[in-house]
């Protein structure tokens, strides 16, 4: 049994960010796996709004009292929003990965983005395989 949360409202990427499509937006962050990997978060940067981020690359970093890791964008699009309390209490990525976003976008090609993205299940798989 997984000692890690998944949310079954995401899909997520090999990276182990999470998407969530709400309306016309995607919602970014990162899974309950790998906060806790990283452990102790003390640290986000953030994209800008405006910024035009693409799937699978670096879209925002995220440090711990371990080390600092790229958080890739599971989705290309325009950042519409980024969620500016990570700046002051960066610490509730590791309370609640699935509350604690970073970024939103506005996707370019919303279908064939979350068509590479894995369900719950096929997330869960995946992460037993690693470990």
């Amino acid at each position: 049994m997984a000692s890690y949360k998944l949310d079954q409202s995401v899909k997520y990427a090999k990276s182990h960010e999470w998407a969530r499509v709400d309306d016309d937006i995607v919602v970014v962050g990162v899974s309950d796996y790998a906060q806790d990997a990283l452990s102790d978060v003390v640290y986000v940067d953030l994209p800008e709004v405006g910024d035009t981020v693409t799937a699978g690359k670096q879209a925002a970093t995220v440090e711990s009292v371990k080390a600092a890791e790229d958080v890739l964008a599971p989705v290309s699009g325009e950042v519409v929003e980024v969620n500016s309390a990570l700046e002051d209490t960066p610490e509730i990525v590791n309370e609640r990965p699935y509350d604690a976003w970073f970024f939103k976008v506005k996707p370019s090609n919303l279908e064939a983005d979350l068509a590479a993205l894995m369900t719950p299940a096929e997330y869960d798989k995946f992460v037993e395989e690693l470990e």
